[in-house]
């Protein structure tokens, strides 16, 4: 639940989200859609990304449009290439990828009991802590 109200908050002005959990086919979806739409925000072609990444345009084809299998699904280290190609937030994009972004989970280690708390809040007593922050 805590990712998933990051995720909502980060990308809001994106409107990528809905008010519900989404399923791994839609998240994947989700980030394909982001990755496009920065890609061509900065007007950059399929080729472009591809060739500076090392990657086949098939593969940038296949982010897109949320057709990775799962052993070809983007890695941390790819994700983070990836960010810095289309000079986009990395956290956001490893978020709509479902991945935890590093310095996040090293919060979580820190103090795993608190965020079990914050996870079994309500939507509404969460935004109420953030407003508070």
């Amino acid at each position: 639940m805590v990712k998933f109200e990051l995720l909502t908050k980060r990308c809001n002005k994106h409107t990528l989200l809905t008010s519900s959990p989404q399923s791994e086919g839609t998240l994947a979806m989700q980030f394909g859609q982001r990755v496009r739409e920065l890609r061509i925000l900065r007007g950059l072609t399929q080729r472009t990304v591809a060739d500076n990444l090392a990657v086949s345009v098939s593969y940038i084809s296949k982010v897109e449009n949320g057709k990775l299998h799962f052993g070809d699904y983007p890695s941390a280290k790819f994700i983070h290439k990836l960010a810095s190609e289309l000079k986009a937030d990395e956290d956001e994009l490893l978020l709509l990828a479902d991945k935890v972004p590093a310095s996040i989970r090293k919060r979580i280690r820190e103090q795993p009991e608190e965020f079990r708390r914050l996870a079994k809040l309500d939507k509404h007593a969460l935004a109420q802590l953030v407003k508070g922050l």
